[in-house]
């Protein structure tokens, strides 16, 4: 009976609207609290030993590289010159808006900063241009998913501490997976633009290109630098993340001078905050993790699987149709903390590999920031333009289709995923 009424708990916390930290932390001190041979000060304990990890340190560190380029007008640099690359065709300004979400990606490791980041410059624009909408809510929030597939990604660092995967293989997995979904998007944008006659640039003069990729340059080298040195091992995924930070900064300050010493309090404390929200969910689901033991959820689990599921294909069916219906009212790394522990022994006994289960986990929750009620991203992009929720929505789901395509191709093909990691010979 104990069992039902921490369910029943938790869904009534979820159902009353308290933050999903507060709710796992209350029920892991409930639930601990009914079992009498296990001090409810193991709690405290597996919180604090939840954040003892210096994979983790990364989190902060990416949020803080984000708000220094979206602070520093770095993000601005991007823009403009994938406005003069891609800007002529029908619908350049989409194009742009997702092309920047691409290389955006590479630095921040969150959608929520790229949307809020580019959002703010390219959603006004894209109204001011003719754009409806729907259409400019829909692109930038949808293109903003990619931030947590393409390297680095906040998420797969979560992933990495839940399961010791490597995040070297992590971060390569996302690689082509991420850059497919921004094609696949661009593709949506493209054969919109014509049925819809959505507005271009003229072409930029060759030396107006070759100007605007001079000034974006040392922003552009930001990715090469991160994920390079990652996989050739000159540092750890954390080490990158402060060097992010610290290059962020430096060319902020003295390269474009868009940045001044007194605005960094600011931005600290923006990043603190943000921080903070996903290492409390991870510190409680640490302790949610000792309550599930015990009740041995992921036996329980495995016997479903080894009954009903005969196959990995059908496995990964099934986990993305749970992370789908979790990604609507749940943020991508508290559901992977409560759930990764108790779904990863079965893949592992399936045959199916930590890395290749992780891209398509990320890859899935990412659809959970475009979609209500949780939506976040599609929040802030319906936020900027003053748009309606069921509005923004109808505007992303074309966007939505292309995921879901490349997702289920990433979860049937796994060589998709694996192709850069085996190149480059980290598996």
């Amino acid at each position: 009976m104990t069992p039902l009424l921490i369910v029943g708990l938790f869904v009534l916390l979820i159902f009353l609207g308290v933050p999903i930290a507060f709710v796992i932390g209350i029920v892991s001190l409930t639930g601990i609290a009914t079992i009498p041979f296990i001090p409810n000060l193991t709690v405290f304990m597996k919180m604090f030993n939840g954040l003892n990890s210096f994979v983790l340190l990364a989190i902060p560190l990416f949020i803080f590289a984000a708000n220094l380029m979206n602070h520093g007008k770095i993000t601005q640099k991007l823009v403009d010159f994938c406005i003069a690359l891609v800007g002529n065709i029908r619908g350049g300004l989409a194009h742009a808006n997702i092309l920047v979400s691409m290389i955006f990606a590479g630095v921040s490791g969150s959608s929520q900063a790229d949307t809020a980041g580019v959002g703010k410059m390219l959603i006004p624009a894209m109204i001011e241009t003719g754009y409806d909408k729907e259409n400019a809510v829909g692109v930038t929030a949808a293109s903003s998913t990619i931030g947590v597939i393409i390297p680095p990604s906040i998420p797969m660092v979560v992933y990495s501490g839940l399961t010791n995967a490597s995040v070297a293989a992590l971060f390569l997995g996302g690689m082509i997976p991420g850059i497919l979904v921004g094609l696949a998007m661009m593709l949506i944008v493209y054969l919109m633009g014509h049925r819809r006659n959505f507005p271009k640039y003229e072409k930029a003069a060759p030396g107006e290109v070759r100007k605007l990729f001079k000034e974006s340059f040392p922003a552009l080298l930001t990715p090469v630098i991160i994920v390079g040195g990652i996989t050739t091992g000159w540092y750890t995924p954390t080490e990158a993340a402060a060097f992010a930070s610290v290059y962020a900064m430096f060319i902020s300050l003295f390269y474009y001078k868009t940045l001044k010493i007194r605005h960094l309090p600011g931005i600290i404390k923006e990043t603190l905050k943000l921080s903070s929200l996903s290492l409390f969910a991870l510190a409680t689901a640490s302790a949610l993790g000792e309550l599930l033991g015990y009740y041995k959820a992921s036996d329980h689990v495995a016997g479903f699987f080894a009954a009903h599921v005969g196959s990995p294909e059908m496995f990964m069916l099934i986990v993305i149709a749970f992370f789908l219906f979790v990604g609507t009212f749940m943020d991508a790394i508290p559901a992977m903390i409560l759930f990764m522990p108790v779904i990863l022994p079965s893949a592992l006994r399936m045959g199916i590999s930590p890395v290749h289960l992780g891209v398509v986990v990320v890859m899935t929750l990412a659809v959970g920031l475009v979609t209500p009620p949780y939506g976040l991203c599609l929040l802030i992009a319906g936020s900027i333009a003053d748009l309606s929720i069921e509005r923004a929505l109808k505007g992303v789901l074309p966007y939505i289709s292309a995921l879901m395509l490349i997702l289920l191709t990433v979860a049937m093909f796994p060589d998709v995923a694996f192709f850069v990691p085996k190149l480059l010979g980290i598996m």
